[in-house]
């Protein structure tokens, strides 16, 4: 779906220009005739390069000497103290990038993510159940939001009864630029009196204080689970550290799920075909990646030059930021037929939209893959049809994709 105001020449460090959708008209004019293109800033963030062709964004994703993920991951511009309060390894190079992942990776491998899917596959039927006894709601937050906000506190291994709290915090983070979000809109008002925590948002604050009653014991915490194995593990952990880790969690582990499964319906309920050729169950091998493919929620990660490079007859300069834009690359023409189209058995599919191609691929791809084919299957299992009843409203973000609403009316098999 495009902009509805997308002339081809989008803002893109304007979050407004994201609001009605993702200007994907610009994004294939510069894929197009301006492959590193440049945006200016404001008085207060400088501006940016863009990466918007598949073959540069992978090629930049291996190059970490040359387009370092550690000076923020973000637009905005950081002090070096700002950076060293708010990171996480996702904002590390090699080799301590590495050293973080080492410990946690075991616990999101694809075995490790299939052995829940009984527990998903529970989950995902109560969800839809509950959804389905009524014949009009609101798909993303009936369904959508409920099984990754689920799934996150299984895996976190925080207390069930926190988890609407602690998604709430999430999307104030997150969605700092979303008025429906935050108090605090990032780009509206002064918030220099969080830039200290992430997302220079209060809900870290919040969310901080959360960890650290977790880390000293003053909350439960299931054995085994992701948090309680660092902490056991981990004999090097700061608290800052944790608190970070565990922020990163809470927003990157619900909110990118969420908006990819709800594109998957987002489209589903406006194309009926394509919601009969996934009844079928002919497609589940391939509908999730090509889902997370199209919805792409990150829409980018920053890197900065370390050096001078060259590229498309242009010169990126040492410290320069440079956009890697997943949300681009994952439509390239080049690299896909059909780019703007759901095609259900697309194999292979070289989407970009965990950052795959360098040592930042996100780490819980497999249980995003896991959820949103369980939760479709569930859902197709029960419904004949699936019709949207107004359009999606989206985030105002230019960082990420999401359907925040999605009224929509059922009938039943």
């Amino acid at each position: 779906m495009t902009h509805s105001h997308d002339d081809g020449h989008a803002d893109l460090f304007s979050h407004d220009s994201f609001a009605s959708g993702v200007p994907h008209k610009t994004f294939a004019r510069l894929r197009q005739d301006d492959p590193l293109s440049w945006t200016d800033g404001d008085d207060s963030t400088r501006g940016f390069w863009n990466l918007t062709r598949h073959a540069d964004i992978t090629l930049a994703n291996r190059q970490s000497q040359i387009f370092s993920s550690a000076q923020g991951i973000r637009i905005e511009d950081q002090s070096y103290e700002e950076y060293l309060a708010r990171r996480t390894f996702q904002e590390t190079d090699a080799p301590e990038h590495a050293q973080t992942r080492r410990k946690v990776n075991p616990m999101f491998t694809k075995k490790a993510m299939d052995a829940f899917e009984p527990l998903i596959r529970e989950l995902a039927a109560d969800i839809v159940d509950n959804a389905l006894q009524q014949t009009e709601f609101d798909a993303v937050e009936a369904i959508a939001k409920q099984l990754p906000m689920m799934m996150l506190g299984r895996i976190l291994g925080v207390a069930s009864e926190d988890l609407e709290w602690l998604v709430e915090k999430g999307d104030a983070l997150i969605g700092n630029t979303d008025p429906e979000f935050t108090d605090h809109v990032i780009d509206k008002m002064d918030t220099s009196a969080y830039r200290m925590m992430p997302f220079r948002s209060p809900a870290g604050v919040e969310l901080y204080d959360y960890a650290a009653d977790l880390l000293h014991k003053r909350r439960p915490l299931a054995e085994n689970s992701v948090l309680d194995v660092m902490i056991r593990d981990d004999e090097g952990l700061s608290e800052l550290d944790f608190k970070n880790f565990f922020c990163l969690l809470v927003a990157a582990g619900n909110d990118t799920t969420r908006y990819s499964i709800a594109m998957a319906l987002n489209e589903l309920a406006h194309h009926a075909s394509l919601f009969a050729q996934l009844k079928t169950g002919d497609y589940w091998d391939t509908c999730a990646d090509e889902f997370i493919r199209f919805a792409s929620p990150t829409m980018h990660f920053r890197r900065t030059a370390t050096e001078d490079y060259s590229l498309h007859g242009k010169t990126i300069r040492a410290g320069d930021k440079v956009l890697l834009w997943f949300v681009s690359g994952s439509r390239d023409e080049a690299v896909f037929e059909r780019a703007n189209e759901i095609v259900l058995d697309r194999s292979p599919n070289r989407h970009v939209a965990f950052g795959q191609g360098g040592a930042h691929v996100c780490l819980g791809r497999y249980l995003a893959k896991l959820e949103i084919q369980v939760v479709l299957q569930e859902l197709t299992r029960r419904v004949k049809h699936i019709e949207a009843l107004e359009p999606p409203s989206w985030t105002r973000s230019n960082f990420i994709c999401g359907v925040k609403r999605l009224p929509v009316r059922v009938q039943l098999v």
